[in-house]
């Protein structure tokens, strides 16, 4: 995919949380039945309880660690929590899903009081089981710092959705020429 159209990048995921990377693992996430895409809008009410993920892989030895962060709390005009962390599940098996992990920081659902929140989620291959641990609060978690910590790479595969509060309307919008 081109840097132009990159949905990633025209969202600054790539740039605020993440540096450029090549996705390498599939990953699909429902909350419900709904898909998550990048770009997808939810209400808080949506995305209440934790959501599905399943990875992909080929290797039943080789280990995942999801992350999920919103970049743009406590509002994308003053991100001074940036980034805050609503979930972490560790040591994931390659071809199952987040439930066969460690949920080492529970699910915490969004509930943005101002703005169009980021909500992004992101994969990595972790060296070997039991190596990533949750950190001790979930403000101000930095992924990248994350991944440095505990030699994770670069990650290998993210998604993000907007959400904003319950009557909020109107949206974040990406114009992909």
């Amino acid at each position: 995919m081109s840097r132009e159209t990159d949905p990633l990048r025209v969202a600054r995921v790539v740039g605020d949380v993440l540096d450029p990377f090549t996705k390498s693992v599939a990953m699909t996430i429902r909350y419900n039945s709904r898909e998550l895409t990048n770009g997808r809008e939810f209400k808080p009410s949506q995305v209440a309880n934790q959501p599905n993920v399943q990875i992909g892989g080929h290797d039943l030895r080789t280990f995942y660690t999801l992350v999920m962060v919103d970049p743009d709390a406590p509002s994308p005009s003053n991100p001074t929590f940036r980034e805050y962390l609503h979930w972490m599940v560790t040591d994931i098996p390659a071809t199952t899903g987040s439930n066969f992990g460690q949920e080492t920081m529970c699910y915490e659902s969004p509930r943005p009081s101002s703005g169009i929140h980021r909500l992004v989620f992101v994969l990595f291959r972790q060296l070997r089981r039991g190596t990533v641990y949750a950190p001790m609060w979930r403000q101000n978690f930095n992924t990248r710092e994350f991944a440095e910590r505990y030699n994770l790479g670069s990650p290998v595969a993210a998604v993000y959705f907007n959400c904003q509060r319950e009557t909020g309307s109107g949206g974040r919008r990406m114009y992909l020429s």
